[in-house]
């Protein structure tokens, strides 16, 4: 895996490297020391996997990845902070590290990585496009408040403008995020994800039932209960699109 290390100590970064030598499936393929720097790697050199320190000068871990426009890389969570373990899986990242960090530890975490990577997933969008466009497999981090979660764009089955605003739909969960629906728009896969209405996107793999609405417009209901209307001027884009 193309590997970011992001630390604000360069000692902690050498020592880091110093045990990831012996696995050679984790290319190490740049360190930055804040997340300013971190986030110019992000957006240049495409990581699959972070080791993130959590605090540091400016922005710490979780606000960089608060950061990152698009898809989100994998995370490992590194910390001399035992306060901060518990919320850290909380962001559902594939695992935390305390410091200093124990060789046995480091040996189970990429064990842990191998597991993930050996699981089957639909096929990858083509690297170029991955940056564009954000389509089902690709994972974002989402902060809403103190809560954070990272999810599959996948999981999500429906957005809904709320002002400057947009509401995340997925599991039992609601976040808010600082977007305009027109903007998250333009990263969506169009494949997938469909704009509805004024107010929604919704996501194609996610409905359950369409039935005929008031004007020549169509009313969706998605998996989960939600009623979604399709507008009359979309539903003619829906019917061409979900038709032979």
């Amino acid at each position: 895996m193309r590997t970011l290390i992001v630390d604000d100590e360069r000692l902690a970064r050498n020592e880091l490297k110093r045990l990831l030598e012996p696995y050679t499936k984790i290319e190490i393929i740049g360190e930055a020391a804040n997340a300013e720097e971190a986030l110019v790697m992000i957006d240049e050199l495409q990581p699959e996997l972070l080791f993130l320190d959590i605090q540091m000068p400016g922005k710490n871990g979780f606000e960089l990845l608060s950061s990152i426009e698009g898809k989100t890389p994998e995370v490992i969570f590194t910390t001399a902070y035992d306060e901060y373990a518990i919320k850290a899986f909380e962001y559902n990242a594939l695992d935390y590290l305390l410091k200093p960090i124990d060789n046995e530890r480091l040996k189970e975490t990429i064990h842990r990585i191998e597991e993930n990577q050996a699981q089957p997933e639909a096929p990858a969008q083509t690297h170029e496009r991955a940056e564009k466009v954000l389509g089902g497999n690709d994972q974002v981090f989402v902060k809403d408040g103190e809560k954070c979660w990272f999810v599959k764009l996948g999981k999500i089955r429906l957005f809904e403008s709320m002002g400057n605003y947009v509401r995340l739909h997925f599991d039992d969960q609601k976040p808010l995020v600082l977007k305009s629906l027109n903007n998250l728009e333009e990263r969506l896969d169009p494949n997938t994800y469909f704009r509805a209405n004024r107010k929604h996107i919704i996501n194609l793999g996610w409905i359950e039932k369409i039935e005929p609405w008031f004007s020549g417009g169509l009313l969706v209901t998605l998996q989960g209960g939600d009623k979604i209307e399709i507008s009359r001027r979309q539903a003619i884009r829906f019917k061409e699109l979900m038709s032979l």
